[in-house]
């Protein structure tokens, strides 16, 4: 049994300072609470005071809302002092006590009252205070709940600071002296002479108003184009107004009007005649022109792009831009086809990207543009930069001479289309010429074309021109009909039809050592060098893909050489370097330890899973339908004799480049259209006989079809089904020399097994992830290179990658992003873009 008692000397000592302050905090909690109110109704006055609210109204309702307010004041201070109590120390003291565990303040200040002579009682009495006298040092100020939502519940206070606050800003300390006059209805103002004047500086120049009453200096520097106000109050003439910084010669008003404003144009004086008039001397600062110059080359960057870096300055801020791209016809080499006068053009524009986050005041940045597709594109240009300030004042460069950069093409027959079609948007004068040189190129295309689709392409667009040519003339649309079907062949051709990867990593390996025997330039080597990367990532990507279909799949142990993607990039780095510095035997012996790791890599690949075979033999089927539906085209071109065939020559060049195309075997054997039909032809082979034996070809794959009862499966056959009747329909048409027809089947055909296929690879995607959730994580631990490709990246789970560790890094990432960036600029700098486009852009590289 306990009783309470004082608090010990030294414990008081010791809660001294957590005591005090907690009092304080209970004396500003009870004031908040108490007088709210009263400040609230303080504030609301204030305000109105501040706004001159007393100079508007009437001088009666002046008065009612004067004595109501007074009112009001009174009564919610009579109501806080009434509430308001000063806290107690026992208040105190309960309140930091409740804070600590145990209350160990409570406990001190007791004293024992039963069991005191006992020794045990007293030993453990003496041995609980102790405790709790220890746990007294974690004694701390309690903060005081200063929060009134409870008592306010409507949020008046935050209305009355608020109005406090406008009254801040938009009155004038002021008005409240003019309270007493408003009241007695004494028109002081009226009666004495006064003025007011302010000083507006331009908004572009971020400078703020000057109010001349306040400023005590007698000369003035302030930018030109300021706007200058000044009223003057009193009687008519009791004050004039004198100036001679706007240059104003015409309806100048009178000095005594009360209500004058003007620009300053030009240094000079304002002066205020009369009692308290005052007099400044202005210095108009002139907005300086807008600078900008190149910061470096106009020069080729990655992807053949255009890149201009620049250098802007200006006293307040460059606002706009553009740099402008002007053929150089003096340092044209004005042979074969650009012998001829070229079209007129307008210039190129393209609008300057400006620094986002930072100061525009002096700022440099990169213009990118990509001018691969327009006729001027490898052909030199004067490249002149002009800026812009808020004031429209205009800057420009010096004009700098360069090359514009187009997209390099290696092929020598891609690079004849081009320059066939760099010809004719030259001069459309060049059709003839252009029309030769492509019958030329095409004249044998054994050895020379790996597609007879490339062929056929090329012979219709020639026919095309030279029909338009001999016709009607060549119109501008027919010119850009023309030369996007020559860009697309020629892209088509560049690339080639190399769905798989393997190829394309070998065309591409191919092409740098040609690159090495004739001594490419360093722009071109750094151009094969990035084909050359993507294509080993495109080959890597597929190869994981199909690791990932077949989980069960693992390199047999030495026969894969395994090896970081950070090994990699050293090893490509290592071979670019050797190339630029000319050592060509070194790169080429590393180009062909390159290639024997990648063929070994290809060659350690599993057994393929049923999958994956299936796979196989539907992309086969769809590469022979299309040999199919190349063979019905050419059939119905000797049929129409030349004609359209049904479609337009645009489309034909994007439908062509869609296409799997033929290899170079295959275009030989299909270039001998004619001969070879009338061998088939007498051996009972007909195109009808190959169409029907690829529709039970279809059949027997169907039935092999794995994923039965799935979704995906069932979808997959539900395409491959429609893929058959438009084959079933193919061939009729094909019997009845309905070539156009066929075409038309054999396209929905073609787009039916496209889509059967993606049904499976998702269905494969989607078991293989399924696979791999059953198998957990022992599998990986059991088998660590089960999950992991030829060069030792992690491959993921299902027919794609699983982590993002290694997709790009280092020096990718970088130029990737790089990359990104410049396209993101390139676009916002495109003036025929929409202005709503345009802002989106500049809006995504604020996030950069």
């Amino acid at each position: 049994m306990t009783g309470r008692g004082e608090l010990p000397p030294e414990v008081g000592l010791r809660l001294r300072w957590p005591l005090a302050l907690t009092m304080i905090g209970l004396f500003a909690e009870r004031v908040a609470r108490a007088f709210w109110p009263f400040w609230t109704v303080l504030l609301f006055a204030c305000s109105a005071l501040l706004l001159g609210m007393h100079e508007i109204l009437l001088l009666e309702v002046a008065w009612a809302l004067g004595i109501l307010v007074a009112l009001a004041a009174l009564a919610t201070f009579g109501m806080a002092v009434r509430r308001f109590r000063f806290p107690k120390r026992r208040e105190a003291l309960d309140r930091l006590d409740a804070t600590l565990p145990g209350r160990p303040i409570a406990t001190v200040a007791d004293r024992h009252a039963i069991g005191a002579g006992d020794a045990g009682s007293e030993v453990i009495w003496h041995a609980h205070v102790g405790r709790m006298t220890r746990r007294l040092d974690e004694a701390r100020a309690v903060e005081p709940d200063l929060r009134l939502s409870r008592f306010d519940l409507f949020g008046i206070r935050y209305v009355a600071l608020l109005f406090l606050t406008v009254g801040l800003l938009f009155g004038s300390f002021l008005k409240v002296g003019t309270l007493g006059e408003v009241m007695l209805d004494e028109q002081v103002l009226a009666l004495e002479s006064s003025w007011e004047g302010w000083v507006e500086p331009p908004g572009y120049t971020g400078r703020p108003n000057l109010y001349l009453n306040d400023i005590k200096l007698a000369r003035l520097a302030v930018p030109a184009g300021s706007l200058v106000t000044i009223r003057l109050y009193g009687g008519v003439g009791d004050l004039t107004l004198h100036e001679t910084v706007s240059g104003r010669t015409k309806d100048v008003p009178s000095a005594s009007d009360p209500s004058q404003s003007f620009n300053v144009n030009r240094s000079g004086e304002i002066r205020i005649d009369g009692p308290g008039g005052r007099e400044w001397t202005m210095d108009a600062e002139a907005d300086l022109a807008p600078e900008i110059e190149f910061a470096g080359p106009v020069a080729r960057s990655e992807g053949a792009r255009m890149e201009a870096p620049f250098a802007a300055r200006d006293d307040y801020g460059v606002v706009g831009g553009w740099i402008e791209l002007n053929l150089d016809e003096e340092q044209v080499d004005r042979r074969y086809g650009l012998a001829l006068d070229p079209e007129p053009r307008e210039p190129i524009m393209l609008e300057l990207p400006l620094t986002i986050a930072g100061d525009r005041s002096e700022f440099t940045e990169t213009v990118v543009g990509e001018f691969s597709r327009h006729p001027w594109a490898d052909q030199p240009v004067r490249a002149q930069l002009a800026a812009l300030d808020d004031a429209g004042q205009q800057g420009v460069s010096e004009p700098q001479s360069a090359i514009l950069p187009g997209r390099r093409f290696f092929d020598p027959l891609a690079k004849a289309i081009i320059e066939g079609r760099r010809d004719l948007l030259w001069n459309r004068a060049n059709a003839g010429r252009v029309a030769q040189v492509l019958r030329s190129v095409s004249y044998k295309p054994e050895g020379v074309f790996r597609s007879a689709t490339d062929f056929m392409m090329l012979r219709f667009i020639v026919r095309r021109l030279e029909a338009r040519a001999t016709m009607d003339g060549l119109d501008d649309s027919s010119v850009e009909e023309i030369e996007d079907a020559l860009w697309n062949l020629a892209v088509r051709i560049e690339e080639g039809d190399l769905t798989d990867a393997l190829a394309r990593l070998r065309r591409a390996e191919e092409r740098l050592a040609e690159a090495m025997e004739s001594g490419a330039s360093d722009d071109e080597i750094a151009d094969l060098m990035r084909e050359l990367r993507e294509a080993i990532q495109d080959y890597l990507r597929q190869l994981a893909e199909q690791q990932g279909e077949g989980q069960n799949q693992q390199f047999a142990e030495g026969e894969a050489m395994e090896i970081g993607p950070q090994e990699l990039d050293a090893l490509l780095d290592r071979l670019q370097e050797l190339m630029e510095q000319g050592r060509m035997a070194e790169a080429a012996q590393l180009l062909e330890q390159l290639r024997r790791m990648m063929e070994n890599s290809f060659a350690s690949r599993g057994q393929p899973s049923p999958g994956q075979q299936a796979m196989e033999g539907l992309a086969e089927t769809l590469r022979e339908q299309q040999g199919l539906s190349d063979e019905a085209f050419r059939d119905l071109q000797e049929q129409r004799g030349g004609g359209q065939a049904g479609r337009s020559l645009g489309n034909l060049g994007r439908e062509g480049s869609d296409g799997e195309g033929l290899r170079h075997g295959e275009g030989g054997q299909q270039g001998q259209g004619g001969q070879q039909g009338q061998q088939q032809g007498g051996e009972g082979s007909s195109l009808a006989d190959r169409q029907l034996a690829l529709r039970q070809e279809l059949n027997r794959q169907m039935q092999n079809l794995p994923g039965v009862g799935t979704p995906g499966g069932d979808a997959a056959r539900e395409s491959l089904g429609r893929a058959g009747d438009a084959m079933d329909l193919a061939e009729e048409d094909l019997r009845n020399e309905d070539f156009a027809g066929a075409l038309e089947d054999q396209a929905d055909a073609i787009e039916a097994l496209r889509e059967g296929m993606r049904n499976l690879a998702d269905q494969m995607a989607q078991q293989g992830q399924n696979q791999a959730g059953q198998q957990g994580a022992g599998n990986d631990w059991n088998n660590p290179g089960a999950n992991r490709d030829p060069l030792g990246r992690d491959s993921g789970r299902g027919s794609r990658f699983g982590t993002e560790e290694h997709l790009l890094q280092g020096n990718d990432l970088q130029r990737r992003a790089r990359e990104i960036l410049d396209e993101l600029r390139r676009r916002s700098g495109e003036m025929e873009r929409s202005e709503e486009e345009r802002d989106y852009l500049r809006r995504l590289l604020e996030r950069f």
